[in-house]
């Protein structure tokens, strides 16, 4: 029997990102991560540093789904506050954790290893470290939650320690058609029709050139795990869209 894919969701936290400070750009990085491990990436959500948003986000977030991974909140100062939310969601008290002691003051040597750099060696009760190859400062997996740095650079270097500890799916197949000169409007019922026949793919419809002096049009996502029939629906889509008159050209 085959497992269904694994899902995962992503819950980024900090107040920067929701003020628009700071652009997010792990989501999508996770996102191309997951896919290429064939894990189903099914939800997102952004929390400020507030204790009480993070617990209830990540409660519900790791009850849903096979991974949870957070990013944001795992630094030196008063509102990095990740590391203490995960330990409360988790019900499991909050030590220091001997590695990480060891890794950070081989880091800062004792002049420089101060109280706040000290809050970074804190790991909920029975959670493991994730390598961090950029600063050294780690983060951690307890259960199904991993918890990242939120620095881009470094979120993305501690995906490298993460990777062997997921159960890997089927990746998912995809196969895009670029409609010129055509609106999502002028291509629905066929797309629809497309749809009720190949069920076993899904159908993605993404219009792009609005607002601006380039060229306008619609590309067509097919996607799915079984790549002959994302083939065989790319096809039979392009074959319908020919004989409307509307033309069209695969995107490798």
């Amino acid at each position: 029997m085959t497992l269904p894919a694994p899902t995962a969701a992503v819950l980024i936290i900090g107040d920067e990102i929701l003020s628009g400070r700071t652009r997010d750009t792990n989501l999508n990085t996770l996102a191309r991560f997951l896919a290429a491990l064939g894990i189903d990436l099914l939800e997102a959500r952004t929390v400020g540093d507030r204790a009480g948003q993070i617990i209830e986000a990540l409660n519900a977030l790791r009850a849903g789904h096979d991974y949870v991974f957070t990013t944001g909140g795992i630094g030196p100062t008063h509102d990095d506050i990740t590391a203490d939310c995960v330990a409360r969601a988790f019900g499991v008290a909050l030590p220091e954790h001997p590695d990480a002691v060891a890794i950070l003051e081989k880091r800062y040597g004792a002049g420089e290893f101060n109280a706040a750099r000290r809050r970074m060696a804190r790991i909920p009760e029975g959670g493991s470290l994730i390598a961090n190859p950029v600063t050294d400062a780690p983060g951690f997996q307890i259960g199904n939650v991993f918890v990242l740095a939120g620095v881009p650079k470094i979120m993305t270097a501690m995906l490298e320690d993460v990777a062997p500890r997921l159960r890997t799916g089927a990746v998912v197949h995809a196969r895009t058609l670029k409609v010129s000169g055509v609106g999502e409007g002028d291509v629905a019922d066929i797309l629809t029709a497309a749809s009720q026949v190949a069920r076993a793919v899904s159908f993605g419809s993404y219009p792009f050139g609005h607002g601006s002096t380039g060229e306008v049009g619609t590309n067509l996502v097919i996607r799915g795990r079984d790549e002959a029939a994302v083939e065989a629906a790319a096809s039979g889509l392009l074959a319908d869209l020919t004989a409307a008159g509307i033309p069209a050209a695969a995107v490798i």
